[in-house]
């Protein structure tokens, strides 16, 4: 076989070490193994019925061809109008892009705006895609450290002390993956003080918006004046609407920004798909229960997740705000993030993530995800305290 000499960009370009995992977990249980899956971040949950029937009908209406780039205004319009319902931010839907997923917001936003020289900020730990598609536009990556000590929040003083005048954009995820921390009212009002002094763009990754605990409401730098001027808003239905195969996802852009995102859509994907847009407004427009529903379970698998995970011999645990992954400390058990993830595939037979696979500043952590079943988590958290005390951690 024809040796292949790839381009230069291709060395800068990462990947999802989530899917790396959950490939070595299935060929285990291929081969016989019984396996605990606490790797992948998905909803363990069914899309709701008049979700799946709204794209039923839609293809049987024939809606199976080409639609506009930026989405069909049905879809565009049920977008802005369930911002503004929900108190997230009211806009005009012609600044509403959907695409197939929420990730090509983010690789759409960072290749308009980010060349040669410019700096991106991300949180780390965070979502591995921000600093990949950092990379591969061959921008600069400037890790912005989330540390255990301020509950995994940005530290905006720190924050401020790593702009340059080099620095273009922002990115900020809150609730956040893969600490399940969220950025309070105080955070959001400090961080959009920063964005307007050195005029950053900001990227706010929410798809988790919609599962968080406790009282307090969702915060946003969009609840900040003079903000949407200046923020692109990524959401989309994987995690809200536990519709994560539909690939279905959406951006609110600044008007400037709309025209040349579109003109991406168009070069990479042309469309998101007819029928699927269709089954986005019913689940937009539809009932709220079962999104509370899926909410409520996984608060009580939060706490079942976090309790075991404190009693373990040198583990300790922060409690998640929102999300579904809980990212507990576990240096002190001696082994490193990838090796404790290695051994509890190998002889617990659960599957997590090393915390290294969200950044280096990752280490010392795992990343559990508590999109399963409370049975299964009670039963990795037995394993995981076998495969510990097997290990001589007391």
């Amino acid at each position: 076989m024809a040796a292949f000499a790839l381009a230069d960009r291709m060395s800068r370009l990462g990947t999802e070490s989530a899917f790396e995992v959950l490939a070595r977990a299935k060929a285990m249980e291929a081969a016989g193994a019984r396996i605990i899956h606490l790797e992948i971040g998905e909803p363990d949950f069914p899309t709701a019925p008049h979700i799946v029937e709204a794209a039923v009908e839609a293809l049987q209406a024939g809606q199976t061809h080409y639609v506009p780039a930026p989405g069909i205004p049905p879809l565009r319009e049920a977008v802005a109008s369930f911002l503004e319902r929900t108190g997230r931010l009211r806009t005009a839907p012609d600044r509403v892009i959907v695409t197939p997923g929420a990730k090509p917001i983010m690789f759409f936003t960072i290749m308009a705006l980010c060349g040669a020289g410019d700096e991106v900020l991300y949180p780390d730990p965070s979502f591995p895609m921000y600093e990949s598609i950092t990379g591969l536009a061959g921008a600069v990556g400037v890790p912005i450290p989330l540390r255990e000590g301020n509950d995994f929040r940005i530290d905006t003083d720190e924050l401020a002390r790593l702009v340059t005048d080099r620095s273009k954009l922002l990115i900020i995820n809150s609730p956040h993956n893969p600490c399940g921390s969220a950025l309070t009212r105080s955070d959001c009002e400090a961080i959009a003080e920063i964005a307007q002094r050195h005029d950053l763009i900001v990227l706010s990754d929410e798809v988790y918006w919609a599962i968080r605990y406790g009282a307090q409401p969702h915060a946003s730098v969009l609840d900040v004046d003079g903000m949407a001027d200046r923020t692109i808003l990524l959401d989309g239905w994987s995690k809200t609407f536990a519709m994560t195969g539909w690939r279905l996802g959406f951006g609110v852009f600044p008007a400037p920004l709309v025209e040349p995102v579109t003109r991406l859509v168009i070069n990479s994907v042309s469309c998101t798909s007819a029928f699927s847009q269709y089954a986005a407004i019913a689940a937009l427009e539809g009932p709220w229960a079962p999104v509370e529903d899926m909410v409520a379970e996984f608060a009580r698998r939060r706490d079942v997740t976090v309790a075991g995970l404190r009693d373990l011999p040198g583990v300790r645990c922060v409690q998640p705000q929102g999300a579904f992954y809980a990212f507990p400390a576990v240096a002190d058990t001696g082994l490193t993030a990838a090796q404790l993830q290695a051994r509890l595939l190998a002889e617990a037979g659960v599957a997590a993530l090393a915390g290294t696979a969200f950044g280096p500043f990752g280490e010392g952590y795992l990343r559990f995800s508590y999109a399963n079943s409370v049975e299964n988590i009670r039963a990795a958290l037995r394993a995981i305290k076998a495969t510990l005390a097997a290990a001589g951690v007391t």
